[in-house]
C-alpha cells in the first residue's frame, strides 16, 4: 500500500461495501445485528480514539444524559460514564452491542478508553466484538493500552483480543491540549494519483484547495533518532523564520506517521534552472535578485538568540514565486555545534555540498561563522552576471580543490556595459575573500546593493527620457533632412516629451 493509502486508513479495512449506506452520515458496521440501530452521530464526550488525528480535550465531569439521543448514543454515553446498569438495560431492550458511531467506535471502545472494567466485563458477556476497529484502525485493546488501563487491557487480551502493531509518531503528545497549533490533518493532504512518494523527498499536494510542497519522512526513518532530531530542528527553524524572502511555512504533521513539513508551493522552480535558461542577466535585474537573496539571509543571520547560518546557499536552494521574487529555502538542514559565541563547527563533514558554492572553512571542516553564506552569495552573484557558474567546465571535485585549497577565483568579469560596475566587482571580490573577516555582513551588503540599484535605476530613467525617436536616430533619413528641419524635429520632440 502506498503512503497515500496509509493516510486514509480506517474505514476501508473495517467496513464492507454491503454495510455502507449511501449517506456518509449513516454507515454501519456489518457485524451489527440490526443496521437500523446504528448511530449517524459522532460521540464527542470523553477520551477519543488513540489514533484520532483530530484530538479534543476529554470531558471527565459527570454529565447528565443529553436529550434526543438515539439508542446507540445512549449506550455510548452510559458506557463513558461507567453506568453498568444503564448499559445492561439498553442491551436487554435490544440495542446491538456492536453498534457504532460516525467514527466507527463501539461501546467497547468507549469503555476501554475510560477504563471501566465492570462495563467491559458486561459487554464481553454480551459477545462484544473484541477486535472491532474504528475509522482510524484502533481496537478497544489498543485504546486501553494507550491510556494506561492495564486491567482492561489484560482482560481483553485474555478474551482473545488482538492488539494491532501501531507505530506512534515520535512527536506524539498524550494530552490533546498539547497538540501544536500548526498540526494539520493528513487526510486533508491530497497527492496526485499515482505519484511515487519517496523517503525524505518533497512532493506537491493540495491542501484545502491550495497547492503546497510537502516534505515527507517515511515510516522507516521515524525510528532513527538522528533523522528525527533533524526533522525537529528544521521544523523549529521553519516556525521561527517569517520573512518575504524566505520560503513560508504552512503547517506540519507530527502526530501521525509519516511525519511531514508543509510549505508554500512556488511553481516557477529553483533559481538555478532559471539561470541556465536565461543565461547572463541584465545588471539591474541581477541587482534586484541579489537584494532578494541578501534580505532573506540577513533575516536568518539576525535571528535571536543565535543566528541561523544556511551553510548550503546555492542557486538551487533559491526559489522564485509568481511575481518573480526570490525566496531562500533549504535553511536549517545542516547540523552544527556552537564552539564560541560566534563560531561553529559542523557535526558531520559536508561531503555532499555543491562544491562550487562551498566556503573553504566548510570544505576543510574548520570552525566558521556566518560569513560562509557571504562566500556562497558571491558565486551566485557571479553566475547571474556572467551567465555561467564559475569554472563550469571543470569537474565538481576539481572546482572544490581549486577554490578552497589552491585559492583560485574566476577571472575578472569582462562585461560590455555603459555602467561603471567597479563597485559591484569590488563587493564580489570581498565576499569570496579567503579571509572570513574581510567578507562583509549581509546588512552591509544590502546597503551597498541598494546604492548601486538606485544609481543604475536613475541612469536608466535618464536614458529613457532622452531617447531620440527613430526618425532622428536612423542615419539615412537624417542625412536627407536640412539642418533647419532637424532642429525643428528635435524641438518638437522635446516639447512633446517634457511639455
Amino acid at each position: 500500500m502506498d503512503v497515500v493509502g496509509k493516510l486514509r486508513r480506517g474505514v476501508s479495512r473495517q467496513l464492507s461495501l454491503g454495510s455502507l449506506t449511501l449517506s456518509r452520515f449513516s454507515f454501519r458496521r456489518q457485524a451489527s445485528m440490526d443496521p437500523r440501530l446504528g448511530s449517524s452521530r459522532r460521540f464527542a464526550i470523553g477520551r477519543q480514539s488513540s489514533l484520532d488525528p483530530n484530538r479534543r480535550s476529554p470531558e471527565k465531569a459527570d454529565l447528565g444524559m443529553p436529550e434526543n439521543l438515539d439508542a446507540t448514543m445512549q449506550l455510548l454515553f452510559m458506557a463513558c460514564q461507567g453506568d453498568v446498569q444503564g448499559v445492561e438495560n439498553l442491551l436487554k431492550d435490544g440495542v446491538d452491542v456492536n453498534n457504532i458511531d460516525l467514527d466507527g467506535r463501539t461501546v467497547l471502545h468507549i469503555a476501554a478508553c475510560e477504563g471501566h472494567v465492570d462495563v467491559v466485563r458486561l459487554l464481553l458477556s454480551w459477545r462484544a466484538n473484541v477486535d472491532a476497529r474504528d475509522r482510524w484502525g484502533s481496537t478497544a485493546a489498543a485504546d486501553a493500552k494507550y491510556y494506561g488501563h492495564d486491567e482492561v487491557y489484560n482482560l481483553l487480551k485474555f478474551r482473545g483480543a488482538k492488539t494491532p502493531k501501531i507505530r506512534k509518531a515520535p512527536m506524539t503528545v498524550f494530552d490533546p491540549k498539547e497538540v501544536p497549533e500548526y498540526e494539520l490533518n493528513p487526510e486533508e493532504l491530497h497527492f496526485r494519483h499515482g505519484a511515487e512518494l519517496t523517503k525524505e523527498s518533497c512532493h506537491v499536494a493540495k491542501w484545502n484547495g491550495t497547492k503546497v510542497t510537502v516534505k515527507m519522512l517515511e515510516q522507516d526513518a521515524c525510528s532513527d533518532a538522528e533523522t528525527i532530531n533533524g526533522f525537529k530542528n528544521e521544523l523549529t527553524l521553519m516556525l521561527k523564520a517569517r520573512h518575504p524572502n524566505l520560503i513560508q511555512f504552512v503547517g506540519a504533521v507530527t502526530q501521525n506517521i509519516p511525519m511531514m513539513i508543509v510549505s508554500e508551493y512556488l511553481p516557477k522552480g529553483d533559481f538555478g534552472s532559471y539561470l541556465r535558461k536565461k543565461g547572463r542577466l541584465k545588471i539591474i535585474k541581477a541587482l534586484r535578485f541579489a537584494l532578494d537573496i541578501a534580505r532573506g539571509i540577513n533575516y536568518l543571520h539576525e535571528c535571536k538568540p543565535d543566528p541561523i547560518i544556511h551553510c548550503n546557499l546555492t542557486s538551487t536552494n533559491i526559489l522564485q514565486d509568481d511575481g518573480g521574487q526570490l525566496k531562500v529555502a533549504g535553511f536549517g538542514l545542516i547540523k552544527m555545534l556552537k564552539v564560541t559565541p560566534d563560531r561553529y563547527k559542523l557535526t558531520n563533514p559536508m561531503t555532499h555540498i555543491d562544491s562550487q558554492y562551498i566556503a573553504p572553512e566548510l570544505y576543510n571542516n574548520e570552525t566558521f561563522d556566518r560569513s560562509v553564506d557571504a562566500f556562497s552569495f558571491s558565486f551566485i552573484l557571479f553566475e547571474m552576471i556572467e551567465g555561467i557558474p564559475a569554472f563550469h567546465s571543470k569537474a565538481p571535485k576539481e572546482v572544490a580543490k581549486m577554490i578552497c585549497v589552491d585559492n583560485y577565483r574566476p577571472s575578472p568579469l569582462k562585461i560590455k556595459s555603459k555602467t561603471n560596475l567597479s563597485d559591484l566587482f569590488e563587493l564580489i571580490e570581498e565576499c569570496w575573500d579567503v579571509q572570513p573577516a574581510i567578507r562583509p555582513k549581509f546588512s552591509e551588503i544590502i546597503l551597498r546593493l541598494e546604492k548601486m540599484y538606485e544609481k543604475l535605476s536613475k541612469q536608466s530613467r535618464w536614458r529613457e527620457n532622452f531617447k531620440l525617436p527613430w526618425y532622428i536616430c536612423y542615419p539615412p533619413i537624417t542625412l536627407q533632412l536640412t539642418l533647419e528641419h532637424q532642429m525643428m524635429l528635435l524641438f518638437s520632440f522635446c516639447y512633446v516629451k517634457f511639455g
